[in-house]
């Protein structure tokens, strides 16, 4: 069923390489309820709901894609929900329509090619600085977070109270977390948080879990109060439209780069470059997505995570199909997750780190190509200094176009390129800048 001997891996390798990663990715058990708690979201069906869409997004990608490659609501898409749609005044009913409605396009644009068509259209400078972007944007979230800047009045952001416990705890997170991560330990970030959150309690800071075990669906984990609570009537006008185009253009991207990288990671590109059967993943993100906004939690797509188990020698889908069966069986232990849920000191060095990784990807920006770096440029500022992610993602991809054009640089874009500059343009003419 998975083809083992063809792509030279065993039963053994491939259940190792599942359990390494669900052991790195396991941190979005708590960070993500955290996250989405900001807009209102009981963290208890919260923590049911991300669970359950790592459990279907993973267990289909092994059994329909075949590929070692685990799937969850995505960091960014969740501080996009929680804190980037915050002045829109939006209740989280509205926000789950809006990710399923994305989830449907998503759907739909799978089916029929056009997602690939699209991301082609995207230059790779572009697609650096959305990560680029999102990671200071992670990164400015995790520093107010610890506490380790604060709003102020003579100036935007202050340095905080760096004498502080919580403080000093979200430091100290942050440094366990680099070293585990430099030493390649998996579940780094978990083991941090896990780290932090003792440490926490230990100094008076935190409360230990109540219990160890629970019964998922009943009590404070009862989903029906977030399940199928999605408003569609609301999502359906212009004024969403900037919502659905941002969460659209960032799972496009996070997918299609997730994807590619974790392909080369295990030897799956062809000759060209390009992962084989690239569809079926795709569609598996998709229909995630859908499942997603139903469930009641944040967009979902592949996880770079994976690459912890495909560096030990995952190759198929039979890895992850453990990896579910991990996240299905941690239902079971949600008690063991939810103190750190609310220890921000805990869970901000986590955003921390990520962001820090995602940095990366400036690297990768075309620094001598003035056409390339403009709007790679704009992409980044105004998603840190507007604190908006759509206004990034739409901003850069407006002048991109714009810039080439300018510079007599047309026979380089990509009729895509047109189409989502003009699809940004509706953002500023219809939506709610801001």
């Amino acid at each position: 069923m998975f083809d083992l001997r063809a792509r030279g891996t065993t039963v053994r390798v491939e259940v190792l390489g599942g359990i390494t990663t669900f052991v790195s990715m396991a941190y979005i058990i708590v960070v993500n309820p955290a996250i989405l708690a900001f807009a209102g979201i009981p963290p208890g069906p919260s923590t049911v709901a991300t669970i359950l869409t790592a459990v279907f997004g993973t267990l289909l990608m092994g059994l329909y894609a075949n590929r070692p490659i685990a799937v969850a609501p995505y960091m960014g898409e969740n501080a996009f929900i929680a804190f980037g749609l915050a002045a829109f005044g939006i209740t989280w009913q509205q926000r789950l329509g809006a990710v399923f409605l994305s989830g449907l396009v998503f759907l739909a644009i799978t089916l029929f090619g056009v997602r690939t068509w699209l991301a082609r259209a995207i230059s790779p400078s572009m697609k650096h600085s959305f990560a680029a972007g999102i990671g200071l944007f992670l990164t400015f979230i995790g520093l107010y977070e610890s506490g380790i800047v604060k709003s102020a009045q003579a100036v935007p952001v202050q340095l905080g109270d760096v004498r502080s416990a919580p403080v000093l705890l979200a430091i100290f997170g942050f440094l366990v977390i680099a070293v585990l991560t430099h030493r390649r330990v998996p579940g780094a970030i978990l083991i941090g948080i896990a780290v932090t959150a003792v440490a926490g309690v230990l100094l008076g800071e935190g409360h230990a879990p109540s219990h160890v075990a629970a019964l998922p669906f009943t009590g404070a984990y009862d989903l029906s109060s977030l399940a199928f609570q999605l408003d569609l009537n609301s999502v359906l006008r212009i004024s969403f439209l900037p919502i659905l185009l941002t969460l659209f253009l960032m799972s496009l991207l996070d997918t299609l780069g997730t994807l590619v990288g974790l392909g080369a990671a295990a030897n799956l590109l062809d000759e060209r470059g390009d992962l084989p059967d690239i569809e079926k993943p795709m569609l598996v993100d998709a229909l995630t997505c859908v499942f997603s906004g139903l469930v009641g939690t944040s967009t979902s797509g592949a996880y770079i995570e994976s690459s912890t188990g495909i560096r030990e020698g995952a190759r198929t889908g039979l890895a992850s199909v453990v990896t579910a069966a991990l996240f299905a069986l941690s239902l079971f232990f949600i008690p063991l997750f939810e103190p750190m849920q609310s220890l921000r000191y805990a869970y901000a060095p986590a955003l921390l780190i990520v962001g820090m990784l995602m940095l990366g990807a400036v690297a990768h920006i075309d620094f001598d190509d003035l056409t390339e770096l403009v709007p790679a440029f704009a992409t980044i500022v105004m998603m840190v200094f507007t604190y908006n992610i759509a206004n990034g993602l739409t901003a850069g991809l407006m002048l991109y176009p714009l810039v080439k054009l300018l510079g007599r640089r047309a026979r380089e874009l990509h009729a895509g390129s047109i189409v989502l500059a003009l699809l940004c343009a509706l953002y500023y003419l219809f939506g709610l800048p801001h």
